[in-house]
């Protein structure tokens, strides 16, 4: 990767530039949920290219960072306390801690309460537990999900391999070999969100760029995304605060 600054009036904002194969005439520029900025450009582009392809979308660049900046600036950071609100498929639960002597129970959803049981009641032993629970629940729940949808997508042959990586950055990738790598913290999203997020993934299996194909498969096969990424957009902050 390759770092370049876009300087636009006062404001003056890092991006990352990857290059790759696939991609052969423009540069895609992405804002991601934190408001960092990545940008994809085909190999042999120079820096001036690149420099100027994102200079022209500047003013756009801007307004889009300065949006997800607004938006995780009132995010509280977690305490881990009972009476918290965490979030699984897109539904609220409140959290209830449970201090035991004995060796603590796996944590379990409960009506309407997440339960996580504790021997010394600490924040790192809870937030361990609830970061284990959410890995254990967001590979079950994906892993079927996917399953679900290679079946039904015309381009896929069969499940691809899959895996979970926590990233500040993005909710998934598809390497170059065809593995899906999913954000755990998605599977505190709506269904829907989650949907399109693996349909986007699955989709570079057939278009591995951002090209007009690509978007047209998109298209195609889920729905109104512009509208489900809206609402993933929106919900970032509070899906990957920690």
């Amino acid at each position: 990767m390759t770092g370049f600054i876009l300087a636009y009036g006062d404001h003056r904002i890092p991006y990352q530039v990857s290059y790759d194969d696939a991609r052969k005439s423009r540069v895609a520029i992405h804002v991601n949920p934190d408001g960092s900025v990545a940008v994809d450009a085909p190999n042999g582009f120079s820096d001036q290219s690149i420099k100027q392809a994102v200079q022209k979308r500047a003013r756009w660049v801007v307004g889009h960072v300065s949006e997800a900046r607004e938006r995780y600036a009132h995010v509280r950071p977690r305490e881990y306390v009972s009476g918290e609100q965490v979030l699984y498929l897109g539904r609220r639960y409140v959290l209830k801690v449970i201090p035991v002597d004995t060796k603590p129970s796996p944590t379990r959803l409960r009506g309407n309460r997440l339960e996580v049981e504790t021997t010394n009641g600490t924040e790192d032993d809870i937030k361990g537990r609830l970061r284990a629970w959410y890995r254990v629940r967001g590979r079950d729940y994906l892993s079927r999900r996917i399953d679900a949808l290679a079946e039904s997508l015309p381009w896929v042959d069969a499940p691809p391999p899959f895996r979970l990586l926590e990233m500040s950055r993005q909710w998934g990738s598809c390497s170059p070999s065809g593995e899906i790598i999913i954000n755990p913290h998605l599977v505190k999203a709506p269904r829907q969100c989650i949907d399109y997020v693996l349909i986007h993934e699955l989709a570079h299996l057939k278009h591995h760029d951002h090209g007009a194909a690509f978007w047209k498969l998109i298209d195609a096969h889920a729905g109104d995304w512009r509208q489900t990424k809206k609402q993933l957009d929106r919900l970032a902050e509070v899906l990957l605060a920690d």
